[in-house]
């Protein structure tokens, strides 16, 4: 027996069973130990460093107890700290907070199968559709390094790709009750609106104020000084865009389109959430939550994401000839406050403009498509992966979901991407005519039909929800799928 466990032991004898004085000493020696540990890991890391870690490992033990605690963590992150990587030294690559917070659901909920707390898994129709959709994503991989060389950058932003697709199969196989349902969609509205209070404040607050404060999240790896500020076209001489802990204003709208899309059934659903309970319901509508999806509204506004805009109205419109006539109403009075209100002319002009192809932003996407489309018709059935373009003359990227994953997947990738999204909505639709009982899951459903709707509007006219290098992006699209049909499988 080694000098260590020896001591271990005895204290542990001391501290249970011993004499008061054994245990005294006992519990002296263990904060002798714990001083020394701190005091070495403070010196060697710093105060600020030191405390992220014990942070993070307890953190990741809480999360290790409950995997509903993870997809808290997941959503929190995902909202207030999306681009956050782990201040340790370069291994080639820097590990976000994200890809820390998967690892942990992933390695708990095999822990469960292991344990054969899950005896039965569960797949549902798409399960085959999606993992034929990883395949060819894998195939599309393999083929683009023949274009370009294999770097641990791309290789690591791809594994996150597969892991933010498989976290469909996490969910469905984990939120198995209406409660960890109710409990996941909360957390989500109540992190959309943090970020939303984050990124107003952030924006009428003098710019000298908000790139010091923005500029403190340098040690997790964000961008510092005043290139945290980002305006109209770039232009610091037109109007600022909203960010809050987003860097990029449309990565922003994008997250509110979802959010937004989850919280507006909460504000007429007859039964909501238990936190936004009907105690505050007057004729029909819940006013806790107009303060939150106001916030969501304003954000939204402030970062000047057109296509964003455009996706949310057209999902609330849907959402409002599906169910929720009144929302009508609601849509027809905010339309006028922004094309009336003097403070949202600006805003108005540069709408129409992009309606119009008249402004820099829209001629240079067009241009984009049209180099997608080229590119597309010289490789059209698999793409060209994910590395590079194989060509001189053609680049991957363009602002559009739905051409991208074209450029990267081919044609049979986008196809099989739309064949899932076919299928999503058909089982939401279905799942929601036996629902007619159930008005706080039916409302938690319609909430996330229209934040993919809304998401996949959006994705016309811009692509992070498939996008290599905004991973909680497209870790919230499929977190949103694998909840929607979580919530379908309940009705079974």
């Amino acid at each position: 027996m080694t000098v260590g466990e020896t001591l271990r032991r005895r204290l542990q004898s001391w501290l249970v069973t011993g004499s008061k004085t054994q245990q005294l000493l006992a519990t002296l020696i263990l904060c002798l130990l714990v001083g020394i540990a701190g005091g070495a890991l403070f010196a060697f890391l710093g105060p600020i460093l030191a405390i992220a870690l014990l942070a993070t490992v307890a953190g990741g033990l809480l999360m290790l107890r409950s995997t509903q605690l993870t997809f808290f963590a997941i959503i929190g992150v995902i909202c207030l700290l999306p681009f956050a990587a782990l201040p340790v030294p370069n291994i080639g690559f820097s590990p976000t907070l994200l890809d820390l917070v998967l690892l942990v659901l992933l390695v708990n909920w095999l822990f469960q199968i292991a344990r054969k707390k899950q005896k039965q898994m569960i797949g549902s129709a798409l399960a085959l559709p999606i993992v034929l959709f990883m395949v060819l994503a894998c195939a599309s991989f393999i083929i683009g390094l023949s274009f370009a060389p294999l770097t641990t950058n791309l290789l690591r932003h791809f594994v996150e790709l597969l892991l933010s697709i498989f976290l469909f199969f996490v969910v469905i196989n984990t939120v198995r009750s209406q409660k960890q349902l109710e409990q996941i969609i909360t957390v989500l509205i109540l992190a959309g609106f943090a970020a939303s209070v984050i990124g107003i404040i952030l924006y009428f607050l003098p710019q000298e104020w908000t790139i010091r404060l923005l500029s403190t999240l340098r040690i997790l790896r964000y961008p510092s000084g005043s290139d945290v500020l980002r305006f109209v076209e770039d232009n610091p001489e037109l109007p600022l865009r909203a960010t809050s802990t987003s860097i990029d204003p449309n990565v922003l709208g994008g997250l509110l389109v979802i959010v937004a899309g989850v919280t507006v059934p909460q504000l007429l659903a007859h039964d909501p959430l238990p936190l936004f309970g009907r105690w505050l319901r007057w004729r029909g509508v819940n006013w806790l939550i107009v303060p939150i999806l106001a916030a969501m509204l304003i954000c939204l506004l402030l970062t000047f994401s057109r296509g964003a805009m455009a996706g949310l109205g057209v999902a609330l419109f849907i959402l409002a000839l599906l169910r929720y006539r009144k929302l009508l109403v609601f849509i027809l009075l905010a339309s006028l406050l922004i094309l009336l209100l003097p403070q949202t002319q600006w805003y108005v002009q540069r709408f129409l403009a992009g309606l119009r192809g008249e402004d820099l932003a829209t001629q240079m996407r067009f241009g984009e498509y049209k180099d997608a489309l080229i590119l597309i018709s010289r490789y059209p059935w698999f793409g060209v992966g994910f590395a590079g373009a194989p060509d001189v003359d053609t680049y991957i990227g363009v602002s559009c979901v739905y051409l991208l994953i074209a450029e990267e997947m081919g044609l049979v990738g986008l196809g099989m991407f739309l064949l899932i999204m076919a299928l999503v909505i058909s089982q939401i639709l279905r799942a929601l005519k036996k629902l007619a009982d159930y008005p706080r899951l039916e409302s938690m459903l319609l909430g996330l039909f229209t934040a993919l709707v809304g998401a996949l509007f959006t994705g016309i006219f811009d692509h992070y929800f498939f996008n290599l290098n905004f991973q909680h992006a497209v870790t919230l699209f499929w977190l949103c799928v694998g909840l929607s049909i979580a919530a379908t499988l309940l009705t079974d």
